[in-house]
């Protein structure tokens, strides 16, 4: 099943936001002095790495 140029042009649309919540988040774990913080971030940059590994998928 093929997707329509609206439904593509919003999947590339979210997978750029996604990347850049992944680079602010590793970011943000890189610069934090306080461990709980540093992992706090680093799950969130995980969980939208999962997201856009997900959206990845619908063009395969």
């Amino acid at each position: 099943m093929g997707l329509t140029s609206k439904e593509l042009m919003a999947l590339e649309d979210q997978l750029g936001y996604e990347q850049v919540l992944i680079k602010k988040y590793r970011s943000f774990a890189g610069a934090c002095k306080d461990a709980q913080l540093k992992a706090r971030c680093n799950q969130i940059a995980d969980k939208h790495q999962q997201h856009f590994n997900t959206l990845m998928g619908y063009l395969q």
